[in-house]
Formats: C-alpha cells, sequence, structure tokens
C-alpha cells in the first residue's frame, strides 16, 4: 500500500540504539499490563476494569511526553537512505511467515495453553492484510491521536481511535463478551499500581518514538528505518520477558518485570533530559 501510494520512503539516521530500547522497553511495559494499546482498547470495551487504570496511566505517560516535546524535546532529524534499508524488516516479516507455514524444527511453537490459540492461519493472513494496507492509508495510532489532542487539540487520529473502541464495544455487546467488573477478567491482574506505571512506560516511550508499537509496525512497513530498529528491539523485548520472567500473571506482576518497569522510566527520562532544549517545564 506504501508502494502503491507513494508513501514508500526510505528514512533513517535518528538515534538508532535509543530507539531500540524505548522499544524494548516498550514491550516490557505492555507485558506487565498484559497488553499493548490496542490491546488495552479491546479489554476496556470488554467491560474490563482493570484496563481503566491503564488507561490513565497511558494517558499520563503520552502527556508527559508532550509536555516534554514542548519544551523541545525532539530526536535528530531523519535522512534518506538507501533503498535496501527500507526492505531489510519486511524481508524478515517474510521470512517469519514462512517458518510458520513450514514450521523447521529450530522453531519452537507452543503446543498447549495461551501459546497454542489463535485464529486459523489464513483467516489472520486475509484480515492482516486489510488492517494492514487500511492503517497504512488512514495513519492510525492509538498514542499518537492522543499526542496530538494533548499538543495541538487536533482531534482527526483521536476520532479514529474512539471510533475502534465503539466498534468494539459493539462488538462485544452482539456477541455476548461484554462483562463488566474487575474480578475474573481474563489476562488481567489487580496489581493496579504497577498498570499504571507500565502503561506510563508504553505511552512516554512511543511519544518519544512517534508511534505505538502498532504504528512503528506499519511505519517499518513503509521504508522508517528507525521504526524498523523500534521493531527489531520490541522483537527482543518479548524475547526477553520470557526468558527473564518479566510478564505479569493473574496473580500479578513479577519481581523481574517491576525492576524492568522502573529501568524503563528511568532511561526515558535520561533520554527526554538529555534531549531537552530550551525552557524548563511549565
Amino acid at each position: 500500500m506504501a508502494k502503491k501510494s507513494r508513501r514508500f520512503q526510505v528514512t533513517g539516521g535518528s538515534s538508532p540504539i535509543i530507539r531500540f530500547f524505548l522499544g524494548f522497553f516498550i514491550i516490557i511495559g505492555c507485558a506487565v499490563f498484559i497488553g499493548c494499546p490496542i490491546k488495552l482498547i479491546q479489554r476496556l470495551a470488554c467491560g474490563d476494569l482493570t484496563a481503566v487504570v491503564a488507561l490513565l496511566g497511558l494517558l499520563f505517560g503520552v502527556w508527559l511526553g508532550a509536555k516534554y516535546i514542548r519544551a523541545g524535546v525532539v530526536l535528530e532529524r531523519v535522512k534518506t537512505m538507501p533503498q535496501l534499508n527500507g526492505y531489510i524488516f519486511p524481508a524478515l516479516g517474510v521470512l517469519l511467515l514462512v517458518f510458520l507455514l513450514l514450521r523447521p524444527s529450530f522453531i519452537h511453537q507452543g503446543q498447549t495453553g495461551p501459546a497454542a490459540q489463535h485464529a486459523p492461519i489464513l483467516i489472520s493472513l486475509a484480515i492482516s492484510l486489510f488492517v494492514g494496507a487500511l492503517s497504512q492509508r488512514s495513519g492510525l495510532c492509538i498514542t499518537g491521536g492522543i499526542r496530538n489532542f494533548f499538543l495541538f487539540r487536533e482531534t482527526t487520529l483521536l476520532f479514529g481511535v474512539i471510533t475502534f473502541f465503539v466498534s468494539a464495544l459493539l462488538l462485544s455487546l452482539l456477541t455476548g463478551q461484554f462483562n463488566l467488573g474487575l474480578q475474573g477478567q481474563p489476562a488481567s491482574h489487580m496489581g493496579h499500581g504497577w498498570t499504571f506505571l507500565a502503561m506510563t512506560l508504553v505511552g512516554l516511550a512511543s511519544v518519544i518514538i512517534d508511534g505505538c508499537p502498532f504504528r512503528q509496525l506499519v511505519k517499518a512497513g513503509q521504508g522508517d528505518v528507525d521504526a524498523g530498529i523500534t521493531c527489531f528491539g520490541m522483537l527482543t523485548g518479548a524475547a526477553m520477558v520470557i526468558t527473564w520472567l518479566l510478564r505479569s500473571t493473574s496473580a500479578g506482576p513479577s519481581f523481574n518485570g517491576k525492576i524492568a518497569v522502573l529501568t524503563g522510566l528511568i532511561f526515558c527520562f535520561i533520554v527526554v533530559l538529555s534531549y531537552r532544549k530550551g525552557s524548563s517545564i511549565t
């Protein structure tokens, strides 16, 4: 879709290491909450009140990011790069698809529990083609819509987020999946303080790199090398979430996950204070 609309522009070179680690910590925050910003909206639409605290954390993180932008925090400008750079991350996506279809022995796939639960592959691929194309055209971004409203009172992207929530809410009501409450919600826990901090991390980091995790994938597909590096950071974060036991369970966040969230917040504040230009925040 980016090629068709002539939006495939290969650019990059803006703080790649910082973007890698911000992508890493975004996934840490999502794992402690048990959900990315899109999953947050879906959980709200299904009546999960534990996600309200996550929404407040996300809003606070984006608000902080907007305040730092007003204070002059901007990563370096991107520059045009050779075309080859823009095809590396999409090529990785094709390789992962090949692994999914051929199932080589060195790729381990879950056989039981949540890791084995997924929609039929061909249906998933068909829907993802449609969603990917639509997202590229619309510029949908959860944190971007909130950020633009905080900065400019601009509501175009925010209306897209609201429409997404209303659509999910209607579908959950029609299918009988709406279950309002705090207790017994799937993929949730009662560690509300850590949920707030985890999504604050996600919101702040997403504003610094100009896009939520979903938007980073779309941007990587249209030639943004910096977004591709962020996605590599997210992939690494996903692997470490499993290896280092950073993810939360229904019993709450792990000790390792709590330390990782605090580390991520410290890293974000170091970045914004290092890149801040001009006067202090008011």
